[in-house]
């Protein structure tokens, strides 16, 4: 019988992908498309080793967040974490905070699970689900601290903007589900999106800019780090725009 192989990186090997789990709400109008996309052999162990103490399922009922976390901690939703680069650091530099995290795509739900693993995470909750039906059923108004949406697609054709996530709709939605002080942060890297974030979230009344500069724009928070595919950007001369609201 011959000895197992060691563990090695596998980024060029990658298993089929098996399509959305059977409680994925598809909206008529949705703000992401599910790509059929692949998923590494070491993010499908990840699945196996870390999901069932991380992976939270969607229910028509309020979450139980205290429960879900084995504490009672600051609450932090993040809609859309890409590859999860940015919410493993945030949630490393925050302990002190429990953070929330909804993504439809299986790829990036398999890495950040191998990023909580390897980097021996316990504040990070993940929903692979609609986030507009996680915020509409599982959290109750005045349930959270703080709501991260960084780098949303930003549907660059004009027919496409209806799909944008950033509309007035769940601007408002979100800004009832905050605590008073909560805050809203946004950060995108297209510049017409920012605008458009500017102009929807500075029109509703619930939430107020924290931004000092002229133009509205704040400063970029210290937790929130550079990924390897914003520094590509500012190498290249892109704009990075990050928003900060506050729930008055």
């Amino acid at each position: 019988m011959t000895s197992p192989l060691p563990d090695t990186p596998e980024p060029e090997i990658a298993l089929p992908r098996k399509g959305p789990p059977p409680d994925v709400y598809l909206r008529t109008v949705k703000s992401y498309v599910l790509r059929a996309g692949r998923t590494t052999i070491g993010q499908a162990k990840a699945y196996e080793q870390f999901g069932p103490a991380n992976l939270l399922k969607f229910a028509h009922q309020p979450l139980d967040a205290a429960t879900a976390f084995g504490r009672a901690a600051p609450l932090i939703l993040e809609i859309g974490f890409g590859m999860g680069e940015a919410t493993a650091h945030i949630a490393r530099v925050r302990p002190q905070d429990n953070f929330l995290c909804c993504e439809v795509h299986e790829a990036g739900v398999g890495a950040l699970l191998k990023r909580i693993g390897e980097q021996d995470l316990h504040n990070i909750r993940i929903l692979r689900h609609d986030a507009v039906e996680v915020i509409n059923h599982m959290l109750p108004e005045g349930s959270l601290d703080g709501v991260h949406i960084f780098f949303p697609d930003p549907w660059h054709k004009t027919k496409h903007h209806k799909r944008r996530l950033i509309q007035l709709a769940l601007v408002n939605t979100l800004a009832l589900r905050l605590k008073p002080g909560g805050y809203l942060h946004c950060a995108t890297d297209w510049q017409p999106y920012a605008e458009q974030m500017l102009e929807v979230i500075g029109g509703e009344a619930l939430l107020k800019n924290t931004a000092t500069a002229a133009d509205g724009y704040a400063a970029q928070p210290e937790y929130r780090p550079l990924t390897k595919f914003e520094n590509r950007g500012l190498k290249l001369g892109h704009g990075v725009w990050d928003l900060v609201f506050r729930r008055v």
